[in-house]
């Protein structure tokens, strides 16, 4: 079988880099130790190389269809796969004892799911959605909520999904119409469509648990007056049986990527007959939902990630076996062509994926880690970990979305002519990671989030978190002769972020919004330079701390330098790009907002 993620590299992450046992030392998570949890993950990885990775190409070939008369058809091994996840966990793991799941840390939980959407992105979609829609109704929900919908969901029985985007409204949430009319004791009818409803109403689970936003009658304009409910496709009665509750499967999109995971048309109410059950307070829908798209965010980037990081192995096990060419230095032409992964450019190209991808799930474990610590601590600590996730969150869900795409294009290049056919695997990967930085939020939205609300949020608190922890690293690092030279240029590009800002912050003084967030995406991107740089930072600090033992064995020692020598790649390489952005965020010229139409002819 083909390797499609480092287990060692995960290892190192949990244990050297963000410390796992910091987080179960905390009396929430304190019923899980290392021991216990490392074997579950290794119990993940057994579990995805049966049930997930084997089906992976195929799931592509024969992807979810619609049938019609709303049957979506989905790949066999699917039933079997929801089925396992749940059984061992990886659906209802993470939420609390009192409802029935293990309290397991996020670290933990995210990390066995990077191991899942790595062996087969296809697949892991459908169970993440049900966990995270699970987590929502802990939250918000009643306790008749959660009983009658939570068990179902953690035994894989029922699926969760997020019903939000419709056809005239796309991303524009203060645009949608499907309207909520009360019948009584929080029931309301629905009316209306939702379109790219992923994992929407396939054959592999018996009941669809959709979370839908809609308008009560009467509610204030904007998103003021958006209320979530609960929308089964079949409504569970006090009784115990189901009734069909007018949620029609209206079609399917077909997609360039991620052909295994359906995304669906739902119509509700065309028969008057859609009931649903208002969570939470009414208008305030949209901030209950927040905490599932927030946690989705995060999912997305390191699904993105672990995309990336498949790619990248599938590319560098076949740059260690594909001949083919001499080193320039090479004098005689008969003498047998090299490996590829001798040439400089295929290891440029092999680093840079080695960049990205380690470095985005580096900071997906960071992100699980500070969502563990807002679950487990108090006070002041809990307020400072949550500000911090907060602004890490868009930079969690575009870097490795963006910057994946590019690794996975790497990863065709690297196999030259054979990368673009279907003989191998990285063009399916390039195909799949698209959408993700089109999920939960494009990447001009999560730009907007960064620049216009999260930097600025407490009058710039959780920047100012962020640019401590980044000077602690910094701080470890200078006590390191080998690496001074890049802890002092870290510290250089935080200090390029504050001009950008000073500079940037005089349009929102004088009024001029528009030009305050013209370039949230080229901020986006230098910021995500400075915190994949900083991720790098960490790991060559651990790895350092490692290397300083004497009886490490070779392949050990082998293992820490390359850690090291990435990092060393990324700083040379990629973060450079921070410095390109800050000039076009610094420039006097305003390009993009031209009056003139006909700039575009």
């Amino acid at each position: 079988m083909t390797r499609y993620t480092s287990i060692e590299h995960l290892k190192f992450l949990l244990q050297d880099v963000h410390d796992f046992n910091e987080v179960v030392a905390l009396p929430h998570f304190s019923h899980v130790k290392w021991e216990e949890a490392w074997m579950m993950i290794e119990s993940a990885k057994q579990l995805a190389d049966r049930d997930m990775a084997p089906y992976f190409r195929e799931m592509d070939e024969k992807p979810a269809h619609y049938e019609g008369n709303g049957v979506v058809r989905t790949h066999p091994q699917l039933k079997t796969i929801i089925q396992q996840a749940a059984e061992n966990g990886w659906i209802g793991g993470a939420a609390k004892f009192e409802f029935g799941g293990m309290q397991l840390p996020m670290m933990l939980f995210n990390a066995a799911h990077h191991i899942f959407v790595a062996a087969n992105n296809g697949c892991q979609g459908y169970f993440s959605l049900s966990a995270g829609a699970a987590a929502l109704i802990t939250s918000f929900g009643s306790k008749e909520q959660v009983e009658t919908f939570v068990p179902k969901i953690f035994a894989g029985q029922w699926q969760g999904t997020m019903a939000l985007t419709e056809p005239q409204a796309g991303s524009s949430l203060t645009d949608i119409t499907t309207s909520a009319t009360s019948i009584k004791d929080g029931f309301y009818k629905i009316k209306g469509q939702k379109i790219f409803i992923s994992g929407g109403q396939h054959e592999a689970c018996d009941n669809f648990v959709h979370l839908t936003l809609a308008r009560i009658e009467g509610a204030p304009p904007g998103v003021k007056g958006i209320s979530l409910f609960i929308v089964p496709k079949f409504f569970p009665e006090k009784n115990g049986n189901l009734t069909p509750n007018d949620v029609f499967c209206a079609g399917d999109f077909q997609k360039m990527g991620q052909r295994g995971y359906c995304t669906t048309h739902l119509v509700f109410g065309d028969n008057g007959n859609c009931k649903g059950w208002l969570v939470g307070e009414p208008h305030k829908g949209l901030s209950c939902m927040f905490q599932m798209m927030n946690e989705a965010r995060i999912g997305v980037g390191l699904g993105a990630a672990s995309v990336a990081m498949a790619a990248y192995q599938a590319s560098l096990q076949y740059a260690k076996e594909r001949p083919q060419g001499r080193l320039a230095s090479e004098k005689d032409p008969l003498k047998s062509p090299t490996l590829i992964i001798n040439h400089a450019d295929v290891q440029r190209m092999l680093l840079t994926q080695k960049a990205i991808a380690e470095g985005s799930i580096s900071l997906a474990m960071e992100c699980s880690k500070l969502s563990d610590l807002v679950q487990a601590t108090e006070g002041e600590a809990k307020q400072k970990h949550w500000l911090l996730l907060e602004l890490l969150t868009p930079i969690m869900k575009t870097y490795p979305s963006e910057q994946g795409s590019r690794s996975a294009a790497l990863a065709i290049q690297t196999l030259g002519g054979y990368g673009y056919t279907t003989d191998f695997t990285v063009q399916q990967h390039y195909r799949d990671l698209k959408i993700m930085s089109l999920y939960e939020g494009t990447t001009g939205i999560q730009s907007l989030d960064l620049l216009g609300r999260k930097v600025v949020m407490e009058k710039g608190r959780a920047l100012l978190i962020l640019s401590e922890s980044i000077t602690e690293t910094i701080k470890q690092a200078s006590a390191f002769d080998s690496l001074k030279v890049y802890a002092n240029e870290l510290s250089e590009e935080l200090i390029r972020i504050d001009q950008v800002l000073k500079h940037l912050i005089q349009f929102a003084k004088q009024g001029d919004i528009d030009r305050y967030l013209s370039d949230a995406t080229v901020f986006m991107e230098q910021m995500s330079y400075v915190v994949i740089g900083w991720q790098w930072l960490k790991q060559a600090v651990a790895a350092s701390q490692k290397l300083r033992k004497e009886d490490l064995q070779s392949q050990t020692r082998t293992f820490y330098e390359s850690k090291i020598h990435t990092m060393k790649f990324f700083f040379r390489y990629e973060l450079p790009h921070a410095a390109a952005c800050a000039k076009v965020l610094m420039s006097e010229e305003f390009l993009t907002n031209s009056k003139d139409a006909l700039v575009f002819d």
